[in-house]
């Protein structure tokens, strides 16, 4: 069964140009594999929005195979670098654009604020994080923030190598670091280690990894669509 979604996902994908990243395009990947109009809408329930998903997920999906294969070398601060542009480079700028647009709409933004948060994570992972309190979280909230921002500027950006891309990510970083400088700095105050410590020390790391951007194997590729 799961096989039948990446078929019609694969199938109306290469519509998506045409089509736009929606019911249309589906339709279209439906008719394509002979696969019956109300069955794709079981397997994309929100149309566009689902294939979007769908799509986003296949490049963490490799993405997390590459760094596996190849993992960054040098500074912690350049790999990850690294890594998001990676990301980057496995999708196609034309399908990143129209999912962009169809995750940007009021009814899909938790959605779209979701996936990014997956990537966040799967960067993370694959670099071997393996921090277990508050950190879990505010590493993957930073990454979020800074992968959501250079991808909107990759996504209009046409330097040679895409370059002017990296160098925007550089500085986002940058600006990250000098904020973990200047918090390391104040944690090292008296008396405010000890009070961050009762503040944070109930937090840690989900066990099942379902919050906030993790899904339920089973619910993945369910019949409401796999994105919660």
């Amino acid at each position: 069964m799961k096989d039948e979604r990446e078929r019609l996902v694969e199938a109306a994908l290469s519509h998506v140009v045409f089509e736009g990243m929606g019911d249309n395009a589906i339709a279209a990947g439906a008719r394509d594999i002979g696969m019956d109009p109300a069955l794709a809408r079981v397997w994309l329930p929100r149309g566009g929005a689902d294939l979007a998903a769908a799509y986003h997920r296949r490049g963490d999906a490799a993405l997390g195979a590459r760094l596996a294969a190849h993992p960054p070398q040098g500074r912690f601060r350049d790999r990850v670098a690294a890594a998001v542009m990676q990301r980057l480079a496995l999708s196609d700028r034309e399908l990143a654009r129209a999912g962009a647009a169809i995750l940007a709409l009021p009814q899909n933004a938790t959605l779209g604020a979701r996936l990014v948060w997956e990537t966040a994570d799967a960067i993370w992972d694959a670099l071997g994080d393996r921090s277990e309190d508050v950190n879990w979280y505010s590493k993957r909230a930073t990454l979020s923030a800074v992968y959501g921002a250079t991808v909107l500027y990759w996504l209009g950006d046409d330097s040679p190598e895409h370059e002017a891309t990296r160098d925007f990510l550089d500085r986002r970083i940058d600006g990250v670091m000098r904020f973990e400088t200047f918090k390391g700095r104040v944690g090292a105050l008296p008396g405010v280690s000890m009070l961050a410590g009762l503040a944070t020390g109930w937090i840690r790391r989900p066990e099942n990894r379902k919050l906030p951007g993790r899904l339920r194997p089973d619910a993945r590729h369910g019949s409401k669509g796999g994105d919660g």
